[in-house]
C-alpha cells in the first residue's frame, strides 16, 4: 500500500493486487482514480501474465512492477512439515519468478522498465527459526541478479531488475510474532515502517541498483555473517539470546503505546 501510494504520487497509474481481491480494491480506492485493484495469486504464472497484459491495456505500458507478496512460517527447520517449506518457496520464490517474467515479457516490447523485488535481509544470510523463509529469499535474490545479468548479456540496457532487502518491517507478517522465539531476529535490528521501505523502492526508480539493504549498515552486518558461516553458527546461541531480549523490550514498547510511531 505504501509503495502504491508513492508510485501514484509520481504520476503512475497503479494496479494494486493481492490474493484477497476485496482488500486490493479497497486499497486502490484509498489511493484514488489512478489506481485499480484486483485479485492475483502470484503462484499462478498465467495469472501474472494476464495481470501484466491488463496493465498495458489500461495504462498503455508497463513501466514498474513491484513483487511484494510473501509469507512467513516460523519454526525449527527439521520439525516443520514439508508443506510449510514448499509453500514458502511457492509464494516467496516462485511467485517472484512469475511476476518478474510476466513483467519483463511486456517491458521487452518497449525496451524499458524496472522490476523491483522486495526480498529481505534473510535473503543475504541464513537465519535460525526461519530457515525455509531465508532459503526462499535467497532464491529470490539469486533470480533477481541472474535475470538482470541475462538482460545485460543480451544487450538490453533499458530494463532494470532490483532486489530490496529490508530489516524487520512492521506489517501483519510479524505483528503477531512478538512472543515467537523463532522470529526473534526480526526484532534484533531496526524495525521499519512500510513507508520507509517504500521510500527505498522509490529511490531505485531514480538511481537503479541491483541490491539495496535497508538500512545499509544492517546489510553490511548481515553480509559479514554470510561470509563467515562457521563463526555465525558458533555465535547463534548468543545472537538468539540477545534477539529474544530485544524482542521482549520491543513488545513492552508496543504494549505501552510507544510503537508504532504516532505519525505513521
Amino acid at each position: 500500500m505504501a509503495t502504491a501510494r508513492r508510485l501514484a504520487g509520481r504520476g503512475f497509474q497503479v494496479a494494486v493486487t493481492d490474493v484477497d481481491g476485496d482488500a486490493a480494491e479497497r486499497a486502490a480506492e484509498e489511493i484514488g482514480d489512478q489506481a485499480w485493484g484486483s485479485r492475483l495469486d502470484v503462484t499462478d504464472a498465467q495469472a501474472c501474465r494476464v495481470a501484466a497484459a491488463d496493465i498495458v491495456e489500461r495504462a498503455g505500458s508497463l513501466d514498474v512492477w513491484v513483487n511484494n507478496a510473501g509469507i512467513l512460517i516460523t519454526g525449527v527447520a527439521y520439525e516443520q512439515e514439508l508443506e510449510a517449506h514448499r509453500r514458502m518457496l511457492e509464494v516467496n520464490a516462485v511467485g517472484t519468478y512469475n511476476g518478474t517474467l510476466a513483467a519483463i515479457e511486456r517491458m521487452r516490447e518497449t525496451g524499458r522498465g524496472h522490476v523491483i523485488n522486495v526480498v529481505s535481509l534473510a535473503g543475504l544470510a541464513a537465519a535460525p527459526g526461519v530457515a525455509s523463509y531465508a532459503a526462499s529469499k535467497h532464491a529470490a535474490i539469486a533470480f533477481t541478479l541472474g535475470t538482470l545479468a541475462d538482460l545485460r548479456r543480451s544487450g538490453i540496457d533499458g530494463i532494470n531488475v532490483s532486489a530490496v532487502c529490508p530489516d524487520g518491517v512492521w506489517t501483519s507478517m510479524i505483528t503477531d510474532k512478538l512472543d515467537d522465539p523463532d522470529d526473534a531476529l526480526s526484532f534484533s535490528g531496526v524495525m521499519l515502517m512500510p513507508d520507509q521501505v517504500a521510500e527505498g523502492i522509490e529511490g531505485l526508480l531514480d538511481k537503479p541498483r541491483a541490491v539495496v539493504a535497508i538500512p545499509r549498515w544492517r546489510g553490511a552486518l548481515t553480509r559479514f555473517f554470510d561470509r563467515h558461516p562457521d563463526l555465525a553458527v558458533r555465535l547463534t546461541p548468543l545472537l538468539m539470546r540477545d534477539a529474544r531480549r530485544r524482542q521482549a523490550r520491543f513488545k513492552k514498547k508496543v504494549q505501552a503505546g510507544k510503537w508504532p510511531p504516532k505519525d505513521s
